[in-house]
């Protein structure tokens, strides 16, 4: 089995402590460099005893040097910014990128999309196999119900998590948009309030929820008259995006330069 060098962005995170986790337990996947913020108070510590594990030889730090830490593919779930200074030191390096942060403007994924001509990059608001399976789902499910339901997503998430909706919201809704004919940059109604009127049959209404310590919950409603279809996604640990995100890590490497998604990885 050919094994895969990695390194991790944003290790000390929520999602970066899953990467390592998933990382040190799955096979061909080699970790060689973690990398957080130069304030981080785990600076320093080895990624073992960041998630509770023995050592394993390769601490926190907060730069990397490509040529001394050999790895094939950067994983970033961090912001934005962070997310951009990083894709310039993997452009410069030839080096692959997976890319879990969420919350880019539009001009911020045209700078990820014209890096993707000069190396691979695989990016996606969400890497569960799950709610992939999920996306594939609410497109048949908007081509079979057509115009007569009307299209709701509700999504919520823990109380640290800064932008809204959710990437992966987003996605859904474009999910359904697409299926339908719509452009979703047209008829999504991000919350509602006071006397909005009624309802446009187009629209795509987006609802956000925002507490403790929630992962991640999805539900896209297709509401008619006389009944509702409801297609749900709840993650109960981060460790399915982690695995998606390191899955995706080893199908990129070694990729001619692109913007693949998590869709190209299982051969959607």
């Amino acid at each position: 089995m050919k094994t895969t060098r990695i390194a991790i962005h944003g290790a000390a995170g929520r999602m970066g402590r899953a990467v390592i986790q998933a990382a040190l337990a799955m096979d061909g996947i080699k970790l060689v460099a973690a990398i957080d913020r130069q304030d981080n108070p785990e600076l320093g510590e080895d990624v073992g005893s960041v998630v509770g594990q023995a050592d394993v030889g390769v601490s926190v730090g907060y730069s990397i040097d490509p040529a001394a830490e050999p790895f094939e593919v950067l994983v970033d779930f961090t912001q934005p910014e962070a997310t951009l200074s990083a894709l310039e030191l993997c452009r410069a390096n030839k080096k692959a990128m997976v890319i879990g942060t969420t919350g880019f403007t539009p001009a911020e994924r045209d700078i990820i999309a014209a890096a993707a001509r000069d190396i691979a990059i695989c990016t996606a608001a969400n890497f569960s196999i799950g709610v992939n399976v999920v996306l594939a789902l609410l497109g048949d499910a908007a081509r079979l119900l057509g115009e007569a339901y009307d299209v709701e997503v509700v999504e919520a998430h823990h109380k640290h998590k800064t932008d809204a909706p959710s990437g992966t919201a987003l996605a859904m809704g474009e999910e359904v948009a697409q299926a339908l004919g719509r452009s979703l940059k047209e008829c999504a109604v991000y919350g509602r309030q006071g006397q909005t009127g009624a309802r446009s049959r187009r629209a795509i209404g987006f609802a956000t929820v925002r507490g403790g310590d929630v992962i991640g919950d999805h539900t896209v409603m297709f509401l008619g008259d006389g009944e509702r279809v409801e297609i749900s996604h709840k993650a109960t640990s981060r460790l399915n995006f982690a695995q998606g995100a390191l899955r995706a890590a080893a199908w990129i490497a070694g990729r001619k330069p692109g913007l693949y998604t998590m869709q190209d990885v299982l051969g959607r």
